[in-house]
């Protein structure tokens, strides 16, 4: 009767999920490839997408990442697979990852190419708006087979895009110099995801390219005249940016030099990644300070009310 028992409770029982078979994906350049069943090592290939993986509190799968992996702090001291351009072969493989990250921002298709002769998946972002960056991470989390935390994750940056959008309303774009480099002087073109991150924030490009990462002459921006200069870059300092402006000829003289609207922002400006938003947030504040003028007092009110 037992063994009846048994045969009986197999019969009952569920079939194995069809999870447990690898899953063939399309990445975000349209190649096809075989995922396994369970993901559990993955290697990332760019700052952004290591960014990503930590946002989505995945970091324990993170097995190795590259030299210029560098936010959050704890991705420092993951194995190292070399320079997202270059990264090594042979270092990846070692790790046995059950999926590599990469992007067509920052890696090359060769490296993709020589995993996938390995028999190692690699998914590549493609990412060129804000939205898209969205997009991105939620792909991230989808197939690492995380789509809850993806889920949860681009639910609240998109709540606090439409927050910041409904508080800018109607007030209109500032004209803003992005500097990519001084020497020679580079800023962004208008179909970079840093442009619409920019609109997101309120702001817009002095300048109109059509190239992505333009070069352009002081001449130039002397005649635009643009009512902020931005940089990126986390080991200096807005003051530390105005003071070097000022002892340059012609840059002094910018109306945006002289009035100290020179903004350094967080690297996070310049990677397709969750922290973008704390970026878009950062400048919005300080190119709209009216915008949040009332949210200053209201708040400077309620915590004097709570302190009586």
């Amino acid at each position: 009767m037992a063994s009846i028992a048994v045969a009986v409770l197999a019969c009952a029982m569920p079939a194995p999920a069809a999870q447990s078979a690898p899953r063939n994906v399309v990445d975000e350049v349209g190649r096809t490839i075989t995922v396994p069943a369970a993901v559990n090592r993955i290697v990332s290939l760019a700052p952004n997408l290591t960014e990503t993986v930590y946002a989505l509190g995945l970091e324990d799968r993170l097995v190795g990442d590259t030299n210029f992996c560098d936010t959050p702090e704890a991705a420092k001291s993951k194995p190292r697979v070399g320079d997202p351009q270059d990264p090594s072969i042979e270092a990846i493989v070692a790790l046995h990852p059950d999926l590599v990250l990469a992007t067509t921002s920052i890696n090359r298709v060769d490296t993709a190419d020589a995993l996938k002769r390995l028999g190692i998946a690699v998914y590549t972002t493609d990412p060129h708006t804000v939205r898209g960056m969205l997009q991105s991470t939620g792909h991230i989390a989808d197939v690492m087979g995380a789509p809850q935390q993806g889920a949860e994750v681009v639910g609240k940056l998109q709540q606090r895009l439409d927050a910041l959008e409904a508080r800018l309303g109607e007030h209109p774009l500032v004209h803003v110099l992005f500097v990519v480099g001084l020497d020679p002087l580079q800023t962004i073109g208008q179909r970079t995801f840093i442009a619409d991150a920019l609109r997101w924030a309120g702001a817009e490009s002095a300048i109109t390219a059509s190239q992505l990462w333009p070069r352009i002459s002081i001449e130039e921006v002397v005649r635009v005249q643009p009512d902020y200069i931005l940089f990126a870059d986390d080991h200096g300092g807005s003051a530390t940016e105005l003071a070097d402006l000022r002892a340059r000829p012609v840059w002094r003289d910018l109306d945006a030099v002289e009035t100290g609207h020179v903004i350094n922002l967080s690297e996070e400006i310049i990677r397709p990644s969750p922290g973008l938003v704390d970026a878009i947030e950062q400048l919005a504040r300080e190119v709209h300070p009216e915008a949040f003028a009332s949210a200053q007092t209201d708040c400077a009110e309620r915590t004097a009310a709570c302190a009586r």
